[in-house]
């Protein structure tokens, strides 16, 4: 069975972690997650957790959007929370961060009303997935709702090109090959669907809606 045994960073190797943010403004990040935080429909008073966070950039757009939230945020690389930490202490933001994996979150059962995750996923095996998905559950309340932002299945043959390479990688597979929704059922998700997507020039992110 395929575990956890390397984990893998935003950008792969850790030396590239410092380019993440540029890279990630020219793949119009604050646009995609924008639309994330839209379809979340936050209320005010929700405890929120961003699964996966890397640098912030989702948390503190929650936080400032909507100021009457408690966000938390975790990530496996104690890097890339430094500066997370770091934006959020120039914003003058109250976000706490974890070092944690998404497969064993330092929660209570039933600590958030929601959790939002962006192209967090196609980094995790699809045991792993599984791990995640059950984790997050765990710790959602009655009625909580989980937002996930990923790549989904290609709509253009330059995506369908690449889909047919990264296939034999289980963690991009599930994906592009649309098991993802299914990992999230098996897990005890209800009322799980594709509910928009976001299109780029080679496969688009789509966001998936699960319910507690």
């Amino acid at each position: 069975m395929k575990t956890h045994a390397r984990y893998i960073h935003a950008f792969g190797p850790a030396i590239l972690t410092r380019f993440y943010d540029p890279m990630m403004r020219i793949l119009r990040e604050e646009k995609f997650k924008g639309r994330l935080i839209e379809l979340a429909r936050i209320q005010p008073g929700q405890r929120i957790l961003d699964v996966g966070c890397g640098t912030g950039t989702l948390a503190l757009l929650i936080q400032q959007r909507h100021p009457d939230t408690d966000v938390h945020g975790i990530d496996g690389d104690p890097k890339i929370l430094e500066i997370a930490r770091d934006k959020a202490a120039r914003a003058r933001a109250t976000i706490a961060f974890e070092c944690a994996m998404a497969w064993e979150l330092p929660y209570p059962d039933a600590t958030f009303d929601l959790v939002v995750s962006s192209l967090v996923f196609h980094h995790l095996a699809t045991d792993d997935k599984r791990r995640a998905a059950g984790e997050i559950l765990r710790v959602l309340r009655p009625s909580g709702t989980l937002l996930l932002a990923d790549f989904g299945p290609p709509s253009n043959m330059v995506g369908k090109a690449i889909a047919s390479i990264v296939r034999r990688f289980d963690e991009v597979s599930d994906h592009v090959t649309e098991r993802l929704p299914r990992i999230l059922t098996d897990a005890g998700f209800s009322d799980v669907a594709e509910i928009d997507r976001f299109e780029t020039h080679i496969v688009p992110i789509t966001y998936l809606r699960g319910c507690k």
